[in-house]
């Protein structure tokens, strides 16, 4: 209940007097010349009811004036603005805050001891010269979390200073036209949560609209998860770029545990990190994902795939047959089988001892004309000998006989070209005009 100020004497001293709000940036403003008005014992505080100093001001052109609405020892408590009551280091709800820092509230709600409990908390912040929170107060969050800095606005939301909504432009009845200092918008609709918010439930943490729709957001959020093969301690490392080395991976990683290896792949811009423990490994994705910045790059942080799971993945994706069994293609048509291999394998022409000739030095072979070559068959003549005689008949010189309605062109092929099978078309002798009829 609000106090007279013709009551006692021991009354009047618990009032509250400021010289300046315990703000946000967002409800101090753009403006750095702000002008505000002081009315002290203007008001009593939403949470303990006690008379405090108010402070009313413009934050900026075409918003909607704004006052304190608490007094400072209860923001103070909470470290909220005395505005918007949300978070001074983050601009979360308290309700965000304290789920993700795990502290327990323990600020009474009744009106004696709630006021025994303020004037405690009062001459504790006395005695520490009103610059650190009490002990065994709310107050400032002392450990850092992930989610909140994740959820935490990085600048200031100037949205929430502007002016509320024309009642009469909704009714179709505003006159005022530019001139009227509401907001001629449509109205949030009536089932939506967000309308629904009070001071003592965003100040206690409890049943705040806008931070379970902050708590929906923060639970859709990626995670690393461990796989559950607990041998794998390596974790892959992406976008490094091209200017980052082995040791500045180790650099960032090594505080974790102790690292095994490190196995850096310039080309695909990637590297390797492995450690000894599991729980090192485990402590290292979760303080490194999406969170390690490294030359100006955001790097990727993975786990990676052990051996046998590789294996196992490259087995199972080969393509797959009717029967569930890995599937045998068919053989391209018109493509040669594999070559033999031969007895000699400087021997590139397939050429018997008895073929190859010993020249002269200084003689080359294209000077002789044919049939002079030492040791080497004449084929020509044998062909014309051969078409002379008939095909049926013997084979000059090299002794083979042709049976009838066989190829003729056999019977004067070399002996290493008759003694294996042709795969090329550029094995055959009467290609490209070789032998002519």
């Amino acid at each position: 209940m609000a106090m007279s100020k013709t009551t006692n004497t021991y009354n009047r001293q618990n009032w509250e007097d400021s010289e300046f709000p315990i703000l946000c940036q967002t409800c101090l403003g753009d403006n750095p010349y702000v002008r505000m008005i002081k009315e002290r014992y203007g008001k009593e505080c939403k949470i303990c009811t006690r008379p405090f100093t108010i402070f009313r001001w413009c934050p900026g052109a075409r918003m909607r004036f704004k006052k304190t609405e608490i007094c400072q020892t209860c923001s103070k408590l909470k470290n909220v603005c005395q505005t918007c009551l949300l978070d001074l280091e983050y601009g979360l709800p308290t309700q965000v805050r304290d789920a993700a820092l795990k502290i327990q509230d323990k600020i009474p709600e009744s009106d004696v001891n709630k006021e025994f409990y303020i004037q405690n908390i009062e001459s504790q912040l006395k005695a520490a010269g009103d610059n650190t929170v009490a002990a065994g107060a709310v107050g400032k969050s002392l450990a850092a979390s992930d989610m909140l800095a994740k959820l935490a606005r990085t600048a200031p939301y100037y949205k929430r200073n502007l002016p509320h909504i024309c009642s009469f432009w909704v009714k179709g009845e505003c006159k005022r036209g530019e001139e009227c200092p509401y907001r001629h918008d449509k109205p949030v609709e009536p089932d939506d949560p967000l309308s629904e918010q009070n001071i003592r439930d965003r100040y206690y943490g409890r049943n705040d609209p806008v931070a379970d729709k902050l708590m929906k957001r923060a639970a859709s959020i990626p995670t690393l998860d461990p796989p559950e093969d607990k041998t794998i301690t390596t974790l892959y490392v992406g976008n490094l770029g091209e200017h980052l080395t082995e040791v500045d991976i180790r650099d960032n990683f090594y505080h974790y545990g102790e690292i095994r290896s490190v196995s850096l792949v310039p080309r695909q811009q990637c590297a390797f990190v492995q450690y000894t423990k599991r729980a090192a490994a485990e402590l290292a994705a979760e303080k490194t994902f999406n969170k390690l910045v490294l030359g100006g790059k955001k790097l990727t942080i993975k786990w990676a795939h052990s051996q046998a799971k590789s294996t196992a993945y490259a087995q199972n994706s080969a393509p797959r047959g009717p029967g569930g069994t890995n599937r045998i293609f068919d053989p391209v048509p018109g493509l040669p089988g594999q070559l033999p291999m031969p007895p000699n394998p400087t021997d590139y022409f397939n050429l018997q001892a008895s073929e190859m000739a010993v020249l002269p030095p200084g003689m080359k072979i294209h000077q002789l004309p044919p049939g002079l070559i030492p040791g080497a068959p004449n084929y020509a003549s044998m062909y014309q000998q051969q078409q002379a005689s008939g095909s049926t008949g013997t084979g000059g010189s090299s002794g083979t006989t042709s049976s009838g309605g066989g190829n003729s062109n056999s019977a004067i092929m070399p002996p290493s070209l008759q003694q294996q099978q042709m795969h090329y078309p550029s094995q055959d002798p009467a290609r490209l005009g070789a032998l002519k009829k």
